[in-house]
């Protein structure tokens, strides 16, 4: 932000400017002195004509009062409008900043919170929102808990939270990409032109761009779709996905993908329930690795 007190001075000094004028212009006769602002020399005539210009400055003046009265809190504001509003922006203000877990700070003004962000894939400035890898933390929750988030180690698996991703989401057009692998070392991934969650209101409601990648669509089934949890059944079917699946996720009747279901690890007999993508594995296999992360589109 630039300093007032530049114009502080100008103001100042040609304030003295016309005072002085005043003082000094004072002719022999009955004739007054006026001073043309636009011109330094003095003309002598209406003595209105300079009172005139004098309140006109003493009104500048107190506007510039205001100004510098307002301006450590503009300051302020300005600083924080620089704050990262996700990854990209991190990596924007540095491109050689490296994967991890980093303050982001939403434009709605409601206060920052920690990501994680992948600056390798794909050239990075990635968020993430979702990541399974070892089955160390427990999926299958409540509305409450996906509502929030957990857990709050981002650097092992997590669910970022639907309220901290619909505050990321909504503030520019973004992409998804969902990045997954199985227990043999093999990976493909899911990408999509664009990416939105509806409010709470509104149960998170799924919306999604394009498809384009290596693992198949196994998205577009749950496009437009709310939020389901065990205790909050949003779905199409009268017995609950959430609880059949063991997960929570954009359920129609039910999934073709349950990226946050059970960490069955490989290839399972049981129920639809794994940590699966339908179109790479089928339903009765489940992923060792997913991370589903999303970027500003360009």
């Amino acid at each position: 932000m630039a300093s007032p007190f530049p114009s502080l001075l100008t103001f100042l000094v040609t304030f003295v400017f016309l005072s002085s004028a005043q003082s000094v212009c004072k002719p022999p006769s009955d004739e007054k002195c006026v001073c043309n602002c636009g011109n330094p020399v003095l003309n002598c005539g209406n003595e209105n004509a300079l009172k005139a210009e004098l309140e006109q400055m003493n009104i500048a003046m107190d506007q510039l009062s205001q100004k510098i009265v307002q301006w450590p809190k503009a300051d302020v504001n300005d600083q924080e409008t620089d704050e990262p509003q996700d990854c990209q922006d991190i990596l924007d203000n540095d491109e050689t900043t490296p994967s991890g877990v980093y303050m982001v700070y939403p434009r709605d003004n409601l206060g920052g919170f920690l990501v994680f962000c992948d600056m390798d894939t794909d050239g990075g400035g990635w968020t993430l929102f979702q990541k399974r890898q070892d089955g160390t933390v427990d999926f299958y929750r409540n509305w409450r808990d996906y509502k929030t988030g957990f857990p709050s180690n981002l650097n092992g698996e997590f669910w970022l939270g639907n309220d901290n991703l619909y505050r990321l989401a909504v503030q520019k057009v973004y992409q998804l990409r969902v990045d997954m692998g199985d227990v043999e070392g093999n990976t493909a991934y899911a990408a999509y032109s664009t990416f939105a969650i509806s409010p709470e209101s509104q149960n998170y409601k799924l919306h999604i761009g394009t498809y384009s990648g290596t693992a198949g669509d196994s998205l577009v089934y749950h496009d437009g779709r709310p939020f389901s949890t065990k205790d909050r059944d949003n779905d199409e079917r009268s017995a609950s996905c959430a609880v059949g699946a063991k997960g929570a996720w954009w359920y129609a009747d039910c999934h073709h993908s349950n990226l946050n279901g059970l960490y069955r690890l490989g290839a399972h007999d049981g129920t639809y329930d794994g940590v699966s993508w339908h179109n790479w594995k089928g339903h009765h296999y489940s992923l060792k690795r997913t991370e589903m992360k999303i970027r500003p589109t360009t």
